[in-house]
């Protein structure tokens, strides 16, 4: 048995005429008429009473009918769901963000244009540090990735980057610090006898290691006491006086009170977010979401 036979049995027991099926199968009547026999012979049982002047369905052939129209539809749908994919419109995507990404205004725009233009795609979003995505791209354990570098970043050979934003390193100060009441940007050797309060380096923190670039280009290694791994978290512990730190200008939109922010006399504080895949990887699904990504400023 194969779906040919079946949508030809289907044609004839819908029309209920062999000539008239053939017409609506673009085929000739007697290879038409073998089919349907060889269909009943492999079943074993009788599925069309025919006559000279009709065609009828036997009580066997009217149960196959509503089997055989269920097995069409389920091809076709399966060789839909085969084409979507193809194009990119069904499936599932795995999209991973450092800590600061949704603060850009173009992020939530980036996902909802996405899901909006492809409802069949399932996105599943992940809070991961530069690092680790950058790991879960090589062990094909995310597809995309959107990650703050080092300034010293140079990406893999297996991996492709699309750059996004750009935003300024700030330093973060408790409102009652001296520096705070500057009115000028602040130069790295102004902080070099500062307590920080940074992510963790063994995060993978992109954002780690430009702040660790900055402070060895000025003469110095930045003293940390106290580490955190969410930047919310980092700002609060700036307002208690428990130490400073630099952060992206980004971070300015939590509106945590007690804190104030300064500009860094460096052209090396401006940070960019990339979007990040696997360069072999020719997934329409990616394709489609670098597309949007690209779209959405």
């Amino acid at each position: 048995m194969d779906f040919r036979q079946l949508r030809y049995f289907v044609a004839v027991a819908e029309e209920l005429s062999f000539s008239r099926a053939a017409r609506r199968l673009h085929v000739s009547q007697p290879p038409l008429s073998l089919q349907i026999k060889a269909l009943e012979e492999e079943l074993g049982a009788p599925l069309l009473t025919r006559t000279s002047r009709s065609v009828e369905l036997t009580q066997a052939g009217a149960l196959f009918l509503d089997q055989a129209r269920r097995a069409l539809s389920h091809l076709e749908r399966a060789g839909e769901v085969v084409r979507q994919s193809a194009l990119g419109e069904t499936g599932e995507i795995r999209v991973a963000f450092t800590a600061s990404v949704p603060m850009f205004d173009a992020f939530p725009r980036i996902v909802h244009a996405f899901r909006t233009d492809f409802p069949g795609v399932g996105v599943d979003l992940s809070h991961q540090s530069t690092g680790q995505q950058l790991r879960a791209l090589a062990s094909k354990d995310i597809d995309v990735g959107f990650l703050r570098p080092s300034i010293l970043f140079v990406p893999p050979p297996n991996i492709a980057t699309l750059p996004l934003w750009t935003d300024r390193l700030m330093a973060a100060l408790p409102q009652s610090h001296p520096l705070a009441r500057r009115d000028t940007p602040l130069s790295m050797t102004d902080l070099a006898d500062e307590s920080f309060i940074l992510f963790p380096r063994g995060l993978g923190c992109g954002l780690f290691d430009h702040v660790s670039v900055l402070a060895n280009r000025a003469g110095f290694a930045p003293q940390v006491g106290q580490e955190a791994r969410e930047g919310a978290t980092i700002i609060g512990l700036v307002a208690a006086g428990m130490g400073i730190s630099i952060l992206p200008d980004t971070y300015m939109k939590t509106g945590i009170p007690g804190v104030a922010y300064r500009e860094l006399d460096t052209p090396d504080a401006q940070s960019q977010v990339l979007l990040a895949y696997r360069s072999e990887d020719g997934s329409p699904l990616v394709q489609r979401f670098r597309e949007t990504a690209s779209a959405v400023q």
